[in-house]
């Protein structure tokens, strides 16, 4: 579960998560289940690309949580 892996190395935003995953970056993502459909097809594409595994959180205001901030996260990045 991300909570158990949150610390220096992840990236909250989907922005940020996009940029890791072309820096070759990226150990794990993590997506709400309640993303924008766009962009969750466009990171799951990336994700997809790039053999990165994923995890489905149940809600961006549970991601942004686990995450430790006080806003919602549509995605977040655990880095290599």
């Amino acid at each position: 579960m991300l909570s158990d892996k949150c610390s220096a190395k992840l990236l909250v935003g989907s922005k940020q998560t996009l940029k890791a995953i072309a820096n070759n970056q990226v150990k794990q993502i993590f997506l709400a289940k309640d993303i924008d459909q766009p962009l969750k097809k466009e990171i799951l594409k990336a994700v997809n690309d790039n053999n990165i595994p994923f995890e489905i959180v149940e809600s961006k205001n549970e991601l942004g949580r686990i995450c430790g901030i006080d806003v919602s996260a549509a995605s977040a990045a655990l880095l290599k």
